[in-house]
């Protein structure tokens, strides 16, 4: 990928961040953004276990046929790079990769635990900042990003 084309693809990345901003976050809330991927999901007949949590509590968790718990060991990989470093699994990979270095030899944290693949998005509430995460697993990085950006947009 270019320059041009990565320093693009990181600013479309954090205008989705900007953009897809909560005014709250609740079970219920957890409940719909967790039926809506299971549904979109569906209809592409995609294999994708889905997550939701708000801070440490696990608020959706589905894994639809042909997933594995490999799958759940992804998304707790992804979703600890959203905690980390406040940003989407994929814009934090993105990051990395515009700057010609990949995140798990560069960022010096153990890929047993981290994973900057796309798939794993920050929950934030306006004016409070993170407060969860939403992630997919189970299909190529940007198609996992994008089912969870899809459906965020939709919720919100």
């Amino acid at each position: 990928m270019s320059d041009d084309a990565a320093t693009d693809e990181i600013r479309a990345l954090e205008a989705d961040e900007r953009r897809l901003v909560l005014d709250s976050f609740s079970n219920d809330d957890a409940w719909a953004l967790g039926s809506l991927l299971v549904n979109m999901a569906r209809a592409r007949d995609a294999a994708v276990t889905i997550g939701i949590r708000r801070g440490t509590q696990q608020l959706f968790h589905y894994a639809l046929p042909g997933t594995s718990a490999d799958n759940d060991a992804w998304i707790a990989r992804k979703s600890a790079v959203v905690e980390r470093y406040d940003a989407s699994s994929y814009l934090v990979g993105a990051r990395f990769r515009a700057k010609g270095r990949t995140f798990e030899e560069s960022s010096r944290l153990d890929p047993d635990h981290y994973a900057a693949h796309g798939g794993a998005f920050p929950l934030r509430i306006r004016g409070t900042g993170l407060v969860g995460v939403a992630a997919v697993s189970g299909l190529p990085q940007a198609e996992d990003h994008a089912l969870v950006v899809t459906a965020l947009a939709r919720l919100i």
